[in-house]
């Protein structure tokens, strides 16, 4: 049953071409998954069945597992047993009469244009992270860049002198996004006067972002650091990196963007992802309307 998991993974690495961050996940989830199995004694996937499925996703539950972590797991499992069928390993899939239950719809949470500003001007640029920060803040709202690809920002995505920058997304998607004057003016900055200090002579980087031991800034790094510029910018809010694209999304559906071009700026490959911004908008509307008419 290991082995089928590693041919699995094999498969959504090299066949489906899925990102590193989407295989792990997969790989997450089906580990536990297979734990389940083992606990209950059954060592052949013909022996799982619709019963052995809902106690699994029972114990999910009971363990207060988040909506949003079973639909994920549902998902995981119909597509995994949907390829052990194609390929022949199992003759059945308990998949097929189990639903994915249904996730409360929740909209992301937003800052406000003055927030974004009061937290843009939070790093102290008179220092060397301070400028690498106020860079990093910039280019998130400027782009709207996830956190794996702002980390995994290149020299050579920088097109300054164009207004661009390339950058891969998820699946492997190149996707090119403008940037804004100020975005281009800090980091600029960040390269003449602080990025040089970050890094080691010995040890050359192609990576944009750098941390204090002159190397690539993690994942873990940029919410560290945003999370100390939040609460020095007196704000109450939950932030994290995503918060600042969900902001980027919001403010340009707002003055006017239409919702094609905001799908290709964020590099989603479904509209439909991309329409929850439609009723954020909606909802602040709603909310500005009810707050402000006399006869709301």
């Amino acid at each position: 049953m290991e082995e089928s998991l590693t041919e699995y993974i094999r498969f959504l690495t090299i066949e489906r071409g899925l990102s590193k961050n989407t295989v792990e996940s997969y790989q997450r989830d089906l580990k536990q998954y297979l734990l389940f199995l083992k606990e209950n004694h059954i060592n052949h996937w013909d022996a799982v069945d619709r019963y052995t499925v809902l106690s699994f996703l029972q114990r999910l539950k009971e363990e207060e597992k988040a909506a949003g972590t079973v639909i994920r797991m549902v998902s995981s499992l119909r597509q995994f047993h949907q390829f052990l069928r194609q390929e022949k390993i199992s003759t059945t899939d308990p998949m097929l009469h189990i639903d994915t239950p249904k996730k409360a719809q929740t909209l992301p949470k937003v800052l406000s244009t003055k927030e974004v500003e009061i937290l843009i001007e939070t790093p102290n640029t008179s220092e060397t992270l301070g400028i690498r920060d106020r860079a990093m803040l910039e280019v998130m709202y400027a782009t709207g860049l996830r956190v794996s690809e702002l980390t995994e920002l290149k020299l050579d995505d920088l097109h300054l002198s164009l207004g661009l920058i390339q950058t891969i997304g998820k699946g492997d998607k190149e996707r090119i996004i403008p940037l804004g004057d100020l975005a281009i003016e800090w980091i600029e900055k960040y390269l003449k006067h602080s990025r040089n200090r970050l890094e080691r002579p010995d040890k050359r980087s192609l990576y944009v972002f750098l941390n204090h031991h002159g190397r690539k800034l993690s994942r873990q790094g940029v919410w560290k650091n945003l999370k100390g510029l939040v609460k020095k910018a007196g704000i109450e809010k939950e932030v994290t990196p995503h918060t600042l694209r969900h902001s980027f999304a919001t403010h340009l559906l707002e003055n006017g963007a239409d919702l094609r071009t905001v799908q290709e700026l964020l590099g989603h490959s479904d509209i439909s992802t991309t329409q929850i911004y439609t009723h954020i908008t909606t909802h602040r509307m709603s909310t500005v309307y009810k707050t402000y008419h006399p006869r709301a």
